[in-house]
């Protein structure tokens, strides 16, 4: 997604990232930070595991549906219930098609039963605000606020130390959410994240982003904390099995492929893509998501083909070193012939390499939040 020159977009932290000398590219339309030097992306996962991190995800969508009923008409498309959860709750849930390939996964902000905000992901959200206008009825508004909005996540055992010292509220529940106003300007503080340490993703207006992130990398630093980029951010989520769409979720892997049927409410009415996904369940013939463990060297990376005694099983989704386990590991699609603790073979640019087969996630961290 790029603008109507073809240019990539760009957060309104991107003179800082470039400022700290953040090695710059395109992740979903937008000019994003990948990493920062001193150390890279094992230094900024570590960072993370051990003390704090602080990433700027303002490429994340931003909408919001509102008007009378707005809840129940979020409820009847997106997977999950929201009548699991109260207002002050988020709740990640997916949006599919009719035949129940993954259009997007996205957490979504009960304000009240008439306002719901939406967190899609970046290349997502267009495509997510079109469809909810498509079907919204009379009296519901869907906006897209892609720009109004910017998102910075603190992550680690530490983050509550950093968003006291910002004088934010810190350490309530999980998947809750405080709004308040911060230097003058409102602020969402979401105790949620993508790396399964405890942390929280702040929602700033656009305009106020700058300043919530300078406080932020002043108090960091007494605190040993980093500014992290969207490479540590990968190995952290591949870590705990934490899929990405357009990897792991996407028009051919359904929910229920990718071990994602926890996020759907099976006993509601109805939702987009409900009865394709219901017979896909009840079949149980599709391959399933699982993790590999490779067991010499070697880093596994999406579409590398798996086999079992020279024959394909499955193909690898999502690869990475992990810097906690200090191997390769991955998520796979899997034939249902293959069990956990089997060992089969990925093919990694043309060499074998044996990997164990396991349940996400990879590593077990201090505070594991999903």
């Amino acid at each position: 997604m790029t603008d109507s020159t073809g240019t990539l977009k760009t957060s309104p932290l991107h003179d800082r990232h470039v400022t700290l000398g953040a090695k710059m590219a395109d992740f979903g339309g937008w000019e994003m930070p990948i990493e920062y030097p001193g150390g890279g992306v094992v230094a900024e996962h570590t960072a993370v595991r051990e003390r704090v991190g602080v990433f700027d995800v303002s490429h994340l969508g931003k909408a919001r549906i509102s008007g009378p009923g707005a809840a129940d008409f979020v409820n009847a498309c997106l997977t999950n219930d929201l009548r699991r959860i109260t207002p002050g709750k988020a709740q990640y849930t997916l949006c599919c098609s009719e035949d129940g390939g993954v259009v997007d996964d996205l957490i979504a902000y009960l304000r009240s039963e008439e306002d719901v905000f939406l967190v899609p992901n970046a290349a997502n959200t267009s495509r997510v605000v079109e469809l909810l206008a498509a079907a919204a009825p009379q009296g519901i508004t869907v906006e897209n606020l892609h720009d109004r909005y910017g998102v910075v996540a603190v992550q680690g055992p530490r983050s509550d130390e950093l968003l006291r010292a910002l004088g934010l509220p810190a350490d309530h529940d999980y998947m809750s959410f405080v709004e308040v106003d911060h230097e003058g300007a409102p602020l969402i503080v979401c105790r949620t994240g993508y790396t399964g340490e405890k942390g929280y993703e702040l929602v700033p207006a656009w305009d106020g982003a700058g300043a919530l992130w300078d406080a932020l990398m002043a108090a960091g630093a007494q605190l040993e904390g980093l500014p992290c980029g969207l490479g540590a951010r990968d190995t952290l989520r591949t870590e705990m099995g934490y899929p990405l769409h357009g990897n792991d979720l996407g028009p051919e892997i359904t929910p229920v492929m990718a071990g994602s049927s926890w996020a759907v409410g099976w006993d509601k009415p109805t939702f987009w893509g409900k009865d394709a996904l219901a017979a896909q369940r009840a079949a149980k013939e599709c391959r399933v998501m699982r993790g590999l463990v490779v067991t010499g060297r070697g880093i596994p990376r999406s579409r590398c083909r798996v086999d079992v005694d020279g024959a394909e099983v499955g193909v690898v989704t999502s690869g990475t070193f992990s810097p906690t386990r200090r191997q390769g590991i991955a998520l796979a699609l899997l034939d249902r012939s293959v069990s956990l603790g089997d060992t089969v073979s990925v093919d990694v640019r043309g060499r074998s390499v044996e990997a164990e087969v396991v349940r996400p996630p990879f590593v077990e961290v201090g505070v594991r939040e999903a």
